[in-house]
């Protein structure tokens, strides 16, 4: 018994050391684009983090029902922008209009394989044009 004990902790040990020479830097890129969406300039308020990404909250529409949308840009930095009401110019992906389309591409500098990641789908979100603040706080 305490061999096979002595024999598994060696085996562990040797594994991880493989592990450790084998480690690699990776990065990952995604994208997220709205493709033929609908035109649309809506008002509302921005919350989120960088982290956990940004909502364009209490977007009312012709009935008064509200709407929060995922807010995608390569150039505008939302954080700027947090707990403010804006004015969004863009292209919206919801209800029907347009499609989301997710790229993901991961490089791995090692003995890994690189890989890349092409999703489509219909979620609520707006890709940015154009952002104006309209006041400095949301109600």
């Amino acid at each position: 018994m305490m061999n096979l004990t002595t024999l598994t902790s060696i085996l562990a040990v040797a594994g991880a050391v493989t592990l450790g020479a084998q480690s690699s830097e990776t990065t990952t890129k995604t994208k997220v684009e709205v493709k033929d969406g609908k035109e649309m300039k809506v008002t509302g308020c921005v919350e989120g983090s960088a982290a956990s990404g940004y909502l364009l909250t209490h977007v009312a529409d012709k009935t008064s029902e509200l709407h929060s949308y995922m807010l995608v840009s390569d150039n505008d930095d939302f954080s700027k922008v947090v707990g403010k009401r804006v004015q969004i110019e863009g292209k919206l992906g919801d209800r029907g209009h347009g499609k989301v389309e997710i790229k993901t591409e991961t490089k791995v500098e090692g003995p890994a394989k690189d890989t890349h990641t092409k999703v489509e789908g219909s979620a609520p979100y707006l890709g940015v044009k154009n952002m104006k603040v309209l006041a400095p706080t949301c109600p």
